[in-house]
């Protein structure tokens, strides 16, 4: 039987939880010790959010950093050894959830800003996921994205939507079975905001110290 992309996403990081842990503790993925991290943290404190939700929130470190300064941060991810892992820091709060899951109706609170941290790697469950989170936002609440810039990443493959192999290049040797994730271009971010009752209000393009070569791209979108 074939295993979709979506759940081949999800087994991927099953399987990676370990690594990944490890990896962030040890400060092992430069760019975002030296430049994503502080981007997607300097974003969300712009918008000077009270209630923020996390959405594949991982091991927790953005939760733990903006509950430290004084935001009520909910993260949510499908992994459960994630959860566990990020629930043992007493920082923050933490569920177990899809995105398929993630509502009002399942998590019963609205919050200021909803932020998915380089977590949006599929097509059906972005989709899904972006037709709910208007709910899960109070008034004129915000959504941030921080995800790979679209030119940047495009590599060799020809610009425009679709799936692509997964990789850990980069990464130690413990990583294994990389996950593969949906390409958007640019224009296909920005549809997917506006079909959702979003205007993007900035965006900014996080990049390399010793480079004009972006890293990250960041929408930070309004709910109309």
């Amino acid at each position: 039987m074939k295993i979709s992309p979506e759940q081949q996403i999800i087994t991927s990081w099953q399987l990676n939880v370990k690594p990944w842990v490890a990896a962030i503790a040890k400060g092992e993925i430069e760019s975002r010790v030296l430049v994503t991290n502080t981007a997607i943290v300097d974003a969300i404190n712009a918008c000077k959010p009270k209630t923020l939700l996390d959405v594949g929130c991982g091991e927790g470190w953005l939760v733990r950093a903006l509950a430290a300064n004084g935001i009520d941060a909910l993260g949510v991810d499908v992994i459960p050894a994630f959860i566990e892992i990020a629930s043992k820091h007493g920082l923050g709060r933490f569920r177990e959830m899809s995105y398929e899951q993630t509502s009002f109706t399942a998590l019963q609170e609205a919050f200021d800003l909803v932020v998915c941290n380089f977590s949006l790697l599929g097509e059906n469950s972005v989709h899904h996921l972006f037709q709910h989170i208007p709910s899960l936002l109070n008034p004129k609440g915000r959504l941030v994205v921080q995800t790979l810039h679209p030119i940047a990443g495009c590599g060799a493959a020809a610009y425009k939507d679709g799936w692509r192999e997964g990789s850990w290049a980069g990464f130690n040797s413990d990583f294994c079975a990389p996950a593969p994730w949906y390409f958007r271009t640019l224009e296909t971010w920005k549809a997917l905001f506006a079909h959702n009752g979003f205007t993007i209000v900035n965006t900014i393009e996080p990049r390399a110290l010793d480079s004009c070569q972006p890293l990250s791209i960041i929408f930070d979108a309004e709910l109309i």
